[in-house]
């Protein structure tokens, strides 16, 4: 009969922990298919339970093994009379012999640890004995006919003990138990040849902080097939080329032993290996993939990237379009390297950017059988965006004014455009436009251009120098800092930032506007894009951006910002959902605006930069669309201001000359006493005019900049709290 048929709930037994204490238990429930027990028991306050295998349980609780052992021997116990009377001393010796032979025969047992069968209880003492012979006699009996059955039930629980999965099924504990040990013998042997790696890759680079990373990054570069980009790449023609520069690690980030974070394995393909740490603290990568028309790692020289960029836009101003070439990135990634030329130390050799391989090629065509017959001449302006301003760079960085014309032409009033002949005259003005461009202190870099400079080359024919044949733009934009380079700075470098931002993603919309033909082109929704508005329409127009990218991971975020917006610069939608009620609106604005000229920041009938951020909702939060709504409104009121202040000043000379003469009519012994007064009073009444006029605007435009003032304030306040 199976033992565990006996085990009943509510039974006292013994258990043991997994420490190895020993305690009592109650148990709770007898599960027969799975011959497992549940136990139950309190400890500090609490009661406890599990579940303890029938055969773990026996090991520890013999007394309850339902074995023929007990219940012969309780049989044996019962069939010898106890006498009344007291057994002699010398039966009591020879019965308690005759035991240790019978345990004697089972020592094997004992010594295995199986199983010892216990010395029967001693008789009660007497003085008397009766029938001695007789109880003996029958004991000799009982104890024979034990032996045997004693003998069997011994083995057949020696060999359960033996091998207890042998017909039964193995204990849960004990499994679980083994497995545990043989995951932690497996994880300390992984932990072992982990530390020996971690010690081998620690010595390839020591003293690298990123050293894991880098392993992880040479690890995935070894899966990759590097097939960069050659000369003899056949030109692809776009209307919109989008491609990435990636420049090589400068001296600082080699002092600081940044890692190289960026791979370029083919000539269309960007890898960014972004360092990542779990809540664990273990670290991994999270490789972002990008595609662009073309990617130049750092062995690309200014030529390379030129020849499938810029190059193919040339012939583009000959056959009667407008060409732009922008270079775009964080401060620091080689915009100006690019577009200028190399640096030797803060020298610049101009000859190597692309402002001067544009102009080599420009002229090269002038002297072509092709385009020599249209007898066009070379003009060459520059000037630069900051804060919203236009400065002509080749003029002392006069202000301009950008107003449009009755026939929506985009004109910048007072533009300096000299004739050139030769590559070498345009590379003087080059230089002598980047020595007075604007630049500061950022973040990102200790020299950084902080405004959009615009190099244009205009073809016009000799014979009607108004006329426009064909205009090339050659863009350096500011840099693409975020909101954290500005947010603490002073009122005019947050708004330059500000402004900066804002034409970013207004050129962005353009770009694509450019892309999907007929939509509405938000140009208006800054200077940059309005100055350029005539390379964003027609057929003939072309664009090329280059993304240029630092590959430190300290610029990891900056670098990836930067391929985003490039990524969503090429990313044409079959169709803008938006797009026919802009159009329609902006119809109408057209009709209402007349004929005249009409100024940019005064006459903002329809809402760019509203269109501006229902585009960009996830790059342009609310509260920065107030910001720069209310930025755009300090533009307009400080170029008010600043035009009735110039009224003022210009009026003065008039007013004065007035005074004179009436001062001087007074020394005239008869003098008209009444036309004096009269005279004196109109010459006084239409200054004051103008100067309360002028006081009243400069008085709201102070009130606009502290009102500004505070909602910065309020919005700094709120980032922190988020953060």
């Amino acid at each position: 009969m199976d033992s565990i048929a006996h085990i009943k709930p509510g039974t006292t037994i013994d258990i043991q922990r997994t420490n190895g204490r020993v305690h009592a238990a109650v148990i709770s429930s007898v599960n027969v298919s799975a011959r497992s027990v549940s136990v139950e028991w309190t400890e500090k306050g609490e009661t406890k339970g599990k579940e303890v295998d029938v055969d773990a349980l026996l090991q520890l609780n013999p007394n309850l093994i339902p074995s023929s052992v007990e219940i012969h021997k309780s049989a044996s116990q019962k069939s010898i009379p106890r006498p009344s009377v007291g057994i002699p001393r010398q039966t009591r010796q020879s019965e308690r012999t005759r035991y240790s032979q019978l345990s004697g025969s089972n020592s094997n047992l004992a010594s295995n640890g199986h199983f010892t069968i216990p010395d029967p209880p001693p008789p009660r003492a007497s003085v008397r004995e009766i029938h001695r012979d007789s109880s003996v006699h029958k004991e000799k009996e009982n104890l024979g006919n034990t032996v045997p059955r004693l003998n069997q039930s011994s083995s057949r629980l020696t060999a359960v003990m033996t091998n207890p999965g042998q017909g039964r099924r193995r204990s849960n504990v004990v499994t679980e138990v083994e497995k545990l040990k043989k995951n932690r013998e497996e994880r300390r042997a992984k932990q072992a040849e982990m530390k020996v790696e971690k010690e081998s890759l620690m010595g390839v680079d020591p003293g690298n902080p990123n050293w894991e990373f880098i392993n992880m990054i040479r690890e995935y570069r070894a899966t990759l097939d590097f097939r960069p980009i050659k000369e003899t790449e056949m030109i692809e023609d776009h209307q919109i080329t989008v491609c990435v520069r990636k420049r090589p690690l400068n001296k600082k980030e080699n002092a600081k032993k940044e890692v190289d974070v960026i791979s370029i394995p083919s000539k269309d393909h960007i890898v960014v290996h972004e360092p990542k740490s779990k809540v664990d603290l273990t670290k991994y990568l999270e490789n972002q993939h990008f595609k662009f028309d073309y990617a130049f790692d750092e062995t690309c020289t200014n030529e390379l990237v030129y020849k499938f960029t810029a190059r193919p836009l040339v012939q583009t101003i000959f056959e009667g379009g407008m060409a732009t070439c922008f270079a775009y990135g964080q401060t620091g990634s080689g915009k100006t390297h690019t577009m200028g030329g190399d640096f030797s130390g803060k020298t610049q050799d101009c000859t190597k950017g692309i402002y001067a391989l544009a102009t080599k090629d420009v002229f090269k065509f002038l002297k072509t059988p092709k385009y020599k017959q249209q007898d066009l001449s070379v003009y060459a302006s520059f000037f630069e965006i900051y804060s919203g301003k236009v400065f002509d760079l080749l003029n002392g960085k006069t202000k301009l004014r950008v107003l449009e014309d009755g026939k929506q032409q985009v004109q910048v009033v007072g533009l300096t455009e000299k004739p050139v002949e030769t590559v070498e005259e345009v590379l003087k003005l080059i230089q002598h436009g980047n020595s007075v461009r604007t630049s500061g202190q950022t973040a990102a870099n200790q020299h950084s251009s902080r405004s959009h400079a615009v190099f244009q080359l205009v073809l016009r024919p000799r014979i009607y120098p108004n006329k426009l044949h064909g205009k090339f733009s050659l863009v350096d934009l500011a840099g693409n800092e975020r909101g954290a380079d500005t947010s603490s700075s002073n009122r005019q470098t947050r708004m330059e930032g500000a402004e900066i931002n804002k034409s970013l993603l207004a050129l962005k919309e353009c770009i694509r506007a450019l892309g999907r033909k007929g939509s509405h082109l938000p140009f208006r929704a800054s200077k940059l894009t309005q100055v350029l508005r005539d390379s964003f329409i027609g057929e003939k127009s072309k664009t090329c951006m280059i993304a240029m990218i630092s590959p430190g991971v300290n610029s990891c975020e900056h670098s990836l910002n930067t391929l985003r917006y490039a990524d969503r610069v090429k990313e044409l939608a079959a169709g803008d959902p938006a797009a026919d009620t802009n159009n329609k609106e902006m119809e109408d604005v057209e009709e209402m605006e007349g004929n005249g000229i009409l100024d940019f920041e005064m006459n903002i009938d329809y809402d760019d930069l509203a269109q501006l951020r229902s585009l960009n909702e996830g790059e342009l939060s609310a509260d920065m669309y107030q910001f720069h709504e209310a930025v755009s409104h300090l533009q307009q009121m400080e170029e008010d201001v600043l035009d009735t202040h110039k009224q003022v000043v210009e009026n003065f000379p008039r007013w004065q000359t007035a005074c004179s003469q009436l001062l001087a009519m007074t020394n005239e012994v008869d003098y008209d006493v009444d036309a004096y007064s009269q005279q004196l009073e109109d010459v006084l009444a239409e200054s004051m005019e103008h100067m309360l006029k002028l006081k009243e605007k400069v008085a709201n435009y102070r009130s606009h900049l502290a009102a500004e003032e505070e909602f910065s304030r309020q919005m700094i306040t709120s980032s922190q709290r988020k953060f």
